[in-house]
């Protein structure tokens, strides 16, 4: 079975942040890091050299695929930021009505700008995704 190839490392999250060009994105990132520190109460770790992720959780599939994975985070993409909202969206309808503009993946938000969403609303999302990986199975 193939090996996962993004993993936590010990690279600098601050280091990687201090290098996104775009002065919005950057802030944006800055910001979103604040948010996802708070939620989870865990040290932002670099996942590959392009995602910024928050704790871990262990998952197996029913084909028998098992791995570790963050909890949260997000990446900064040439046309969007990405948030990692891993439990996906299906539960979260209300929510996401009141998120304010947006598209979304399987368990990708994508966003423009943080200034196109509510934060209050962002933060709810993200807390509710959380806490239901927290969840014994």
């Amino acid at each position: 079975m193939a090996e996962l190839k993004t993993k936590p490392n010990n690279a600098s999250v601050a280091d990687f942040l201090k290098g996104i060009e775009d002065d919005q994105k950057r802030a944006d990132c800055r910001a979103v890091l604040k948010i996802m520190k708070k939620v989870t109460g865990k040290k932002a770790k670099m996942w590959g050299d392009s995602i910024v992720g928050f704790g871990s959780y262990s998952y197996k599939y029913a084909s028998g695929r098992e791995g570790d994975w963050f909890v949260c985070g997000f990446a900064p993409r040439k046309r969007d930021l990405t948030l990692y909202i891993m439990s996906g969206f299906s539960r979260y309808g209300a929510l996401m009505k009141k998120l304010g503009k947006h598209k979304t993946g399987s368990s990708c938000l994508y966003i423009k700008r943080l200034s196109d969403v509510d934060e209050e609303v962002l933060t709810r999302l993200i807390a509710e995704s959380v806490q239901f990986l927290s969840k014994p199975k």
